[in-house]
């Protein structure tokens, strides 16, 4: 019997769709803090935390830098797939670029809930 390897690992269509995703929530968290950068006329520590108090802005912050870390995992594992040929070290630049990735959201996240 033959089985599907594919099935095992990601294909290119699931990469495809997760980078739009990623993406997108990437697209609209930048596009949200430029709008709060651009309508605030006096940024203070008061309002910066104001806006970051509430749950909706935390999960959103949340959903951003899980976005990030996805979309950079895909992207450096295609960048390295095409100009790393040696396997060793492509996979230890990979481990080693994927924990840096997961320390930045988990900085993130106590950064984040601390306020």
């Amino acid at each position: 019997m033959v089985t599907n390897q594919a099935s095992i690992k990601r294909d290119g269509v699931q990469d495809y769709v997760s980078l739009r995703a990623t993406a997108a929530i990437i697209f609209a968290y930048s596009v949200f803090m430029a709008w709060f950068f651009i309508s605030t006329d006096n940024l203070t520590f008061i309002e910066w935390r104001g806006l970051f108090s509430g749950l909706a802005m935390k999960v959103f912050t949340l959903a951003a830098l899980v976005a990030v870390m996805i979309h950079v995992r895909i992207g450096l594992w295609q960048v390295l797939t095409d100009y790393v040929k040696s396997a060793g070290l492509r996979a230890g630049l990979q481990y080693i670029l994927n924990i840096i990735a997961f320390g930045y959201v988990a900085v993130g996240l106590f950064v984040l809930w601390g306020v």
